[in-house]
């Protein structure tokens, strides 16, 4: 038996992508096979699809960092036939299988239960970047800063990580100042909850080890020179929650606001997080995200329309969260 995937081959160092026929006995190790409905695009899949970082570890592989589907067959413990279920991270898209595809087969203990409060669509138009977005709020909560601490800034905010991570912040109270290099999209950070917007080179010039201090914590999803501007600009005792690398790995800083100024600089990795750490920025996202804030920075596409607007999302031209659909 065979289903519709999107499949990434290469051949002597040149790298095709198509949708094709991809049997179902080459599906990976696993002990559940899901019947997918709904994935996403995100930035590693738009690294994944176009070649441009050697995020793909085997060949052929079907790119698609998440998805949400139904439980067709499985032998993991606590799952059943038709549990909905959803995926955010654990390699898929990379080195095992993913999401562009009618069907996956993976560990069961990768599986989170679809929370009863999102629908199919909804849940990947959180997706892997709204989840991520959670985990940086929690790591922001878990680190003391509250709503009262001061303004929070949120870089890259018109992206997937951004949008989600303003929308939630917003709701939670907190006034949230957002970052971008796309001065049309102020309307749409605002009507997400951001109380102000700065454009993107106010935190793009050559930092210095610490400026005044303007914001209680961050989210970064861009790394680099933009991190070590809002590492310099955070006050005393402040948590920045590093989620991404758009604009590069390097981070031109010092210690002196880590050892002057004692802020804290978290970690956000999404894609081997525990179960447990799942679970809460899931029930955040549940309780906090607004649905229909959720629906205003959300697009649908088929499979075909997410391949061409891979190349799109790394220039940073796709605005929120675009779900893609599995058709039947």
């Amino acid at each position: 038996m065979s289903f519709k995937a999107v499949v990434i081959e290469k051949t002597d160092d040149v790298q095709g992508v198509g949708i094709k026929q991809f049997a179902i006995d080459d599906l990976m190790e696993g002990d559940t096979v899901v019947r997918i409905s709904h994935s996403s695009l995100n930035y590693k899949d738009g690294l994944a699809i176009t070649g441009a970082s050697p995020v793909v570890r085997r060949f052929p592989m079907v790119p698609g960092i998440d998805f949400v589907g139904i439980v067709e067959s499985t032998s993991a413990e606590g799952l059943n036939a038709g549990d909905a279920v959803l995926l955010n991270g654990w390699g898929t898209g990379e080195r095992h299988l993913g999401g562009w595809a009618q069907k996956s087969r993976v560990p069961g203990k990768w599986l989170t239960p679809l929370p009863a409060g999102f629908t199919p669509e909804q849940a990947m138009a959180v997706g892997t970047a709204g989840y991520t977005a959670a985990l940086c709020v929690l790591a922001l909560q878990d680190g003391g800063v509250t709503p009262d601490s001061g303004e929070i800034v949120v870089s890259g905010a018109a992206g997937g990580v951004g949008s989600v991570a303003v929308s939630l912040l917003a709701s939670l109270g907190y006034s949230v100042v957002a970052s971008t290099g796309r001065a049309e999209e102020e309307g749409y950070l605002k009507k997400l909850g951001a109380s102000r917007v700065i454009p993107r080179d106010e935190l793009a010039a050559a930092p210095r080890p610490l400026e005044k201090e303007l914001w209680a914590g961050a989210v970064d999803s861009v790394g680099s020179t933009t991190l070590a501007n809002i590492l310099a600009k955070t006050k005393y005792g402040g948590t920045v929650a590093c989620c991404g690398l758009a604009a590069g790995m390097d981070l031109p800083t010092s210690v002196a606001p880590f050892i002057l100024r004692g802020i804290t600089l978290r970690g956000i990795d999404s894609v081997m997080a525990p179960p447990e750490l799942r679970a809460r920025a899931w029930e955040l996202l549940d309780r906090t995200l607004d649905r229909s804030v959720l629906g205003e920075m959300t697009s649908v596409v088929s499979l075909e329309q997410a391949v061409e607007a891979a190349g799109d999302i790394l220039k940073g031209k796709v605005r929120g969260r675009m779900v893609v659909k599995i058709e039947d």
